[in-house]
């Protein structure tokens, strides 16, 4: 009896003002990510229908609107990947370093470094690769096409202003940099001790302790890391505007003077001369630009998924 009186009293407890507050704080601002979020499609969707209705003859010299997006979807999807390429070894080994080898002070000392780099604006990069990066990559670049020139990637004529899409994946590279390198570190040192202790108990090495623990735990932060990476790449304007030459091409040469540009660089450029149906055809580039922001963040999320076995502290 005395049981059944506890428990209806424990049902009928109203619960605290803090929870209340606090759960209809999360509610609102949950739902209020959701309402910008869908508004921004909205508008979107909305003015990017003149576009994807509209005779061909009217789009991009009578070419249509499709012939357009696709050289700036190559683009962008190319200097991003490029980057990727470029940023995702150094960053897996500098936040190694910083986790596992680096003494303490030196650690604390490089992330704060790599903290800071963060949060350096992209018109800096983007101003360091036009006046420093890219003449001073210019002769490598004419080695490459003297020596390597039979390898499609590094065919001529080389860029003589070194401005070119390799530059800008560098440039982007460097930008990605601490994201990438802040947040595996960060995973790095939350692999669980046990885990590294059983492995060096059972005679591994320091690399092979890395290998078989920490490198299998931080997975799902690695592939979380590399695709918010991958999102700051896709979605930079300034730098590439600054430092790239751009053409409306498709081309997997990377040091010619002809590149191919990304979606949010040719948004910046051309905007401010389109009118009529000229914005609608770049809000409708945006648009195609966000759906594959939101791709690219689903594949990473069934990724993390299916690794779930190595994301908790088992």
């Amino acid at each position: 009896m005395a049981i059944e009186v506890q428990e209806s009293t424990q049902a009928k407890a109203p619960g605290r003002r803090g929870d209340k507050v606090f759960s209809t704080s999360s509610l609102v601002a949950g739902s209020l990510i959701l309402a910008v979020l869908a508004a921004v499609a909205i508008f979107l969707v909305a003015q990017s229908l003149p576009a994807f209705l509209a005779d061909p003859a009217d789009v991009n010299d009578g070419q249509g609107f499709w012939a357009y997006v696709v050289p700036l979807v190559f683009g962008t999807i190319w200097a991003a990947t490029l980057a990727l390429v470029i940023a995702l070894p150094f960053a897996i080994g500098i936040a190694l370093f910083i986790s596992h080898f680096a003494p303490r002070k030196l650690a604390q000392g490089l992330g704060y470094v790599i903290d800071l780099l963060a949060a350096v604006p992209s018109v800096v990069f983007g101003l360091w690769g036009i006046t420093v990066l890219a003449p001073a990559v210019q002769p490598f670049y004419s080695w490459l096409v003297d020596n390597l020139g039979w390898i499609p990637l590094f065919a001529g004529p080389v860029s003589g202003t070194g401005r070119s899409i390799l530059t800008v994946a560098v440039v982007l590279a460097v930008m990605i940099l601490p994201i990438i390198t802040a947040l595996s570190r960060e995973i790095f040192l939350q692999t669980p001790r046990l885990h590294e202790e059983a492995a060096l108990a059972l005679g591994a090495t320091r690399w092979e302790m890395i290998k078989v623990a920490v490198l299998p735990f931080g997975r799902p932060g690695i592939i979380s890391a590399t695709m918010l990476g991958l999102g700051r790449a896709l979605g930079e304007t300034m730098a590439v505007a600054m430092v790239l030459s751009p053409s409306v091409i498709i081309s997997f040469a990377l040091i010619q003077s002809q590149n191919p540009t990304t979606i949010a660089a040719n948004i910046a450029l051309n905007f401010p001369e389109a009118h009529d149906l000229g914005v609608n055809v770049l809000i409708a580039t945006g648009l195609i630009l966000f759906l594959i922001t939101m791709l690219v963040n689903s594949l990473a999320r069934m990724v993390i998924n299916r690794r779930k076995a190595f994301s908790g502290a088992n």
